[in-house]
């Protein structure tokens, strides 16, 4: 009786740890989703790409924690005629040649040194850090309930050249970078 109450434990447990992973990997992939949208609701100047023909560029910066769900969702898309490109990069000058940078919890410490570095780039920098908006990130993505709220530091975006539509600021909660989280 004892070894079917150990092995039924172990077996609740691979489940819960299933479905964990399930649920992590399920976040990630909305995450992706909502990155690749972004591309349809913002506008960037013509400065942001090195020529007319040059791709889409979505980054993430440092440590990756998409998997491959980020490169699924973009598979074969386009952005406005420029074929979309999924890039990991380790350094802030790289970062600046994406016209979308995602900038996840692992960069917690660096974050205000890659904000100030982007300063002067038309790069919309989003992250899913607590207070990234607060700090300039110009979208924090909210996990609530299985749910992605985002809240969007406008200020950030114009200063950085770029225009976000008004469909998706309706749906989003404004802040700035004094009340921001």
């Amino acid at each position: 009786m004892a070894l079917l109450r150990r092995f039924s434990v172990l077996v609740v447990g691979l489940l819960l740890l299933a479905s964990d992973a399930a649920a992590a990997l399920s976040e990630h992939r909305l995450k992706a989703v909502f990155l690749f949208n972004f591309t349809r609701f913002v506008e960037w100047p013509p400065s942001a790409f090195a020529a007319p023909d040059s791709p889409f560029v979505i980054g993430v910066f440092g440590r990756d924690p998409f998997g491959s769900d980020l490169d699924e969702v973009a598979r074969g898309e386009t952005v406005n005629g420029r074929q979309l490109l999924i890039r990991r990069v380790q350094t802030v000058q790289d970062g600046a040649a994406c016209q979308i940078l995602f900038i996840p919890e692992a960069e917690r410490a660096n974050l205000d040194e890659i904000l100030a570095a982007l300063t002067r780039s038309n790069t919309l920098t989003v992250s899913d850090l607590d207070g990234a908006a607060q700090r300039g990130a110009m979208i924090r993505l909210i996990t609530d309930h299985d749910k992605v709220r985002l809240r969007i530091n406008v200020e950030s975006a114009r200063a950085a050249g770029l225009m976000i539509s008004s469909k998706l600021l309706r749906a989003s909660e404004i802040v700035t970078t004094a009340d921001g989280n």
